[in-house]
């Protein structure tokens, strides 16, 4: 078997007929130039969220089983054309849904996550020198067979996740930007692409709002040793490297800040008047846990007359979810009540060499205030510092912030594709 690839191309990236002969073309070189090529592949355009539209006009409440079923049909429309382009390409080809490529999930409808992958479908379409599509952001749950979704950005999962079940030489993420940059381009136009970043560093930016990545793709990568070369499915550039276990002089050659991320995707919930007594605390997130909904920040008031004032941020989506959970149960500790702030946002200075360079949370927080931001939260950790502002200060506070690191380079990033 000759060296394994996998390749994985955005809904910008097969938007439309001409762009999936792009695709097509660019596989094709990649497959003559002696790689083995498996591809996942994710919808077209908007065609998820139109689905969702879609799904709304009919249901208020869809089922998530039926939704599952509904969304992962882009993806099955999105591979299909790109085999057949392949095709026209003078190479054979082979498309895969999620669950004949052997990727097996947890039942949780949605944001189901990858318990294995059972690749023997694919390695065989590669030993008859097809090229391998595989539907993106799916999977079949191990207990009830039944279709899922891994979540919005799900198919850089599937691609890293297929990677490392494969042994692929690396995983490229094909995207609208030549890489990662050091802030959003569409906020930043001054913001410098990173050719090499830890898969840590990495993981902090994705989880707090660098959309060029999903974070579970990153932490798979990091965790079965597979290295992510990110780059533009617009030119033939190199990217963006993500490597899962950078050397000590690799390390060492690092800079101390690697970039600042934004998210306007969080709500804050505040649960106040809350008896400040033990147990409290555990039973209001074991509920949100049991209900699958993912908290963030987590912010507890000094107590006064008794009582303490408990907020946290969590997705917008499960917005409504955690406030069902939580209204019983709020009457039930006598806490006096539960309020949603949806417009906040959270801006992230992340850089592994803020562990051994101190002022740098001084540094940030004297860049906002100079700008006029007020700061509502504060979240460290060894490698990262995160604020959340008011929705309307997001775009100030990182201009702000990038430009007091010196994060900022003398040439405006073209965003192609849009």
């Amino acid at each position: 078997m000759s060296p394994i690839i996998v390749q994985k191309y955005g809904g910008t990236s097969v938007a439309d007929t001409d762009r999936v002969k792009r695709v097509a073309d660019r596989i094709a070189r990649t497959k003559r130039a002696g790689h083995d090529v498996v591809v996942a592949v994710s919808a077209m355009g908007k065609t998820t969220d139109d689905l969702i539209r879609q799904a709304g006009e009919i249901s208020v409440n869809p089922p998530g089983r039926e939704m599952d079923m509904l969304l992962t049909a882009g993806e099955r429309i999105s591979m299909a054309l790109l085999a057949m382009a392949i095709q026209e390409e003078g190479l054979s080809a082979q498309s895969f849904t999620g669950s004949q490529a052997g990727i097996i999930t947890d039942e949780v409808h949605g944001k189901a996550k990858i318990l294995d992958i059972t690749p023997g479908r694919i390695t065989g379409a590669l030993d008859d020198g097809h090229v391998a599509i595989v539907a993106g952001f799916q999977g079949v749950s191990r207990e009830g067979k039944n279709i899922t979704t891994l979540g919005r950005g799900g198919t850089d999962t599937t691609a890293v996740a297929l990677a490392a079940a494969l042994g692929a030489t690396v995983c490229e993420i094909y995207t609208d930007v030549d890489g990662v940059y050091t802030a959003d381009p569409r906020i930043v136009p001054t913001a410098r692409k990173v050719d090499r970043i830890s898969a840590e560093e990495m993981l902090e930016l994705a989880a707090h709002g660098a959309g060029v990545l999903h974070t579970r793709s990153v932490e798979f990568g990091r965790n079965h040793g597979v290295d992510i070369h990110v780059r533009s499915s617009f030119s033939h550039h190199d990217g963006t490297w993500v490597i899962a276990h950078p050397t000590q002089e690799e390390l060492m050659e690092q800079a101390i800040i690697s970039g600042v991320a934004h998210d306007r995707s969080e709500g804050k919930v505040t649960v106040r008047g809350v008896p400040d007594k033990p147990g409290i605390a555990a039973r209001v997130f074991t509920a949100l846990a049991d209900a699958n909904v993912n908290v963030d920040m987590i912010v507890q008031n000094v107590s006064a007359d008794g009582t303490t004032d408990m907020t946290f941020t969590i997705p917008l989506t499960d917005a409504t979810l955690a406030k069902a959970e939580l209204e019983p149960l709020i009457s039930e500790v006598g806490a006096a009540a539960v309020e949603l702030d949806p417009k906040i946002g959270k801006v992230s200075l992340v850089g592994a060499g803020m562990k051994t360079n101190p002022g740098v949370a001084a540094r940030m927080f004297s860049a906002l205030s100079e700008a006029g931001v007020n700061i509502d939260m504060i979240s460290t950790s060894t490698i990262r510092v995160s604020v959340v502002v008011n929705e309307a200060d997001v775009e100030t506070a990182v201009q702000a912030i990038h430009s007091a690191f010196g994060l900022d380079s003398d040439t405006p990033v073209l965003v192609e594709g849009k």
